[in-house]
């Protein structure tokens, strides 16, 4: 099957076929011609099997049938998703397929001048790509009208959750029309998730391209068991004795990533940390840098699983496995993407196990253990609790507030990681939300 098959217009497969491509993927194949059909759709795929321009497309496709109304553009179309960097990277799929077509678009995001934005959108944008925080102080200051929205996107949507967004997307949700196409994408799903759709689609047609909670085929997955205090100096044997030269690590927090960035700097491996609590300025200049190769590793904290795209990234290490078992997929997913093979390495240490063992559970196998000569785990060091900080939208970007995150108690190296979902994790993420709301990380 080839693009021309999908019925779509002549700008489009000409831009298609500008970035090389001439066959969709599976998520591209199901999904194109569903969205065409104007239904609703709940599609659950893998990070980096294309599902960006699975809705990309068609929404221009319609948009682009549909004449607007005359005079000042209206917004049509509104993409949310959780952070910064995918929206931005959403922002730059919508300018690619559509170069040939006379649509404008946006990008708004927090963390840097809400100004230019209300300039663009005075201006009458057709298609916003947003996250949820920003937007909503653009509608709160009128800048932004949301009644005339045909199309609601919602990229990622378990990573919004995760993030502690609902209540946001509940009021937004509340602005627009009630008559839209509504779609939901999720790399994995959830109670939350289906509890969402549930609220939010009409009829959904269900696409899965693969079993749900799972990771790609094309990434190799080890486990290098090591002692904690070794972990830095096993990192940086990998990675020369592997001439690793573009390698993704995942901290836990802010203050780690910024501390193993320093460390690997001293070592002679040239790095960069991107996390909540840097400037969007420094998180793009770190990205960009490490797209082009003048870092060789780019250390973050979770905020930077679902915002990095790059075809051909070798290596993503889990220097601290996560404490959300589904953060792993996300994680991972950033190697082995479009058809191209990866390497998934992660540092467990004692205190890891149970997650480990909870990430085994979730993905439905056993992660390969190889033990590196030299770096054997002393038998002899005990397991001690992990301390987790809260997170929320304006912690290290890794989703969910304290109260959701699974966290060890005095007896347990560490709790499983799907508990801990309670009446007080929803009570801990109002207020991490309430506290967040004006840090400008949205």
């Amino acid at each position: 099957m080839s693009f021309t098959t999908l019925g779509l217009s002549e700008p489009l497969l000409r831009a298609i076929a500008e970035q090389g491509y001439s066959e969709p993927t599976p998520i591209q194949k199901q999904a194109i011609p569903i969205i065409l059909s104007r239904r609703d759709v709940l599609a659950g795929a893998q990070t980096g099997t294309g599902k960006t321009a699975g809705f990309t497309l068609p929404l221009l496709q319609q948009l682009s049938e549909q004449a607007p109304s005359k005079g000042k553009r209206n917004v049509r179309a509104l993409i949310l998703t959780p952070t910064r960097e995918l929206a931005a990277q959403v922002g730059e799929s919508v300018q690619t397929y559509g170069k040939y077509l006379p649509f404008s678009s946006t990008v708004i995001f927090g963390g840097v001048s809400i100004n230019p934005q209300i300039t663009k959108l005075r201006q009458g944008v057709d298609i916003v790509i947003a996250t949820p925080g920003r937007l909503l102080d653009l509608v709160g200051q009128k800048a932004l009208d949301l009644t005339k929205v045909e199309f609601l996107i919602l990229d990622e949507a378990d990573r919004m959750l995760d993030m502690g967004f609902i209540h946001d997307i509940k009021k937004i949700l509340a602005i627009l029309p009630k008559q839209r196409q509504n779609l939901l994408f999720s790399a994995t799903f959830s109670d939350e998730i289906k509890r969402l759709s549930d609220g939010l689609l009409n009829a959904p047609a269900l696409i899965e391209v693969a079993r749900r909670n799972t990771t790609s085929e094309q990434v190799e997955q080890v486990v290098h068991p090591v002692d904690r205090e070794r972990k830095r100096e096993l990192l940086s044997h990998l990675i020369k004795k592997g001439d690793w030269k573009q390698v993704l690590v995942f901290t836990r927090t802010k203050h780690g990533a910024n501390r193993l960035s320093e460390q690997l700097d001293k070592d002679g491996i040239s790095s960069a940390a991107i996390h909540g609590n840097k400037s969007q300025a420094a998180r793009t200049k770190a990205l960009a840098n490490f797209k082009q190769g003048s870092v060789r590793v780019l250390v973050a904290t979770d905020i930077a699983a679902r915002g990095i795209d790059i075809d051909q990234l070798p290596h993503v290490v889990n220097f601290e496995l996560p404490n959300i078992s589904e953060d792993y997929v996300h994680r991972i997913g950033r190697t082995g993407r479009a058809g191209n093979n990866g390497q998934a390495v992660s540092l467990v240490c004692v205190d890891e196990k149970d997650y480990l063992r909870g990430i085994e559970r979730l993905i439905k196998r056993d992660v390969r253990k190889v033990t590196i000569e030299g770096f054997e785990p002393d038998p002899s060091i005990k397991a001690e609790p992990i301390q987790t900080r809260s997170a929320g939208r304006g912690g290290n970007g890794g989703g969910r507030s304290g109260g959701n995150r699974s966290k060890p108690n005095s007896t347990t190296s560490a709790t499983r990681p799907e508990a801990g979902r309670n009446q007080n994790s929803a009570r801990a993420a109002t207020k991490q939300r309430s506290r967040d709301s004006h840090r400008g990380n949205r």
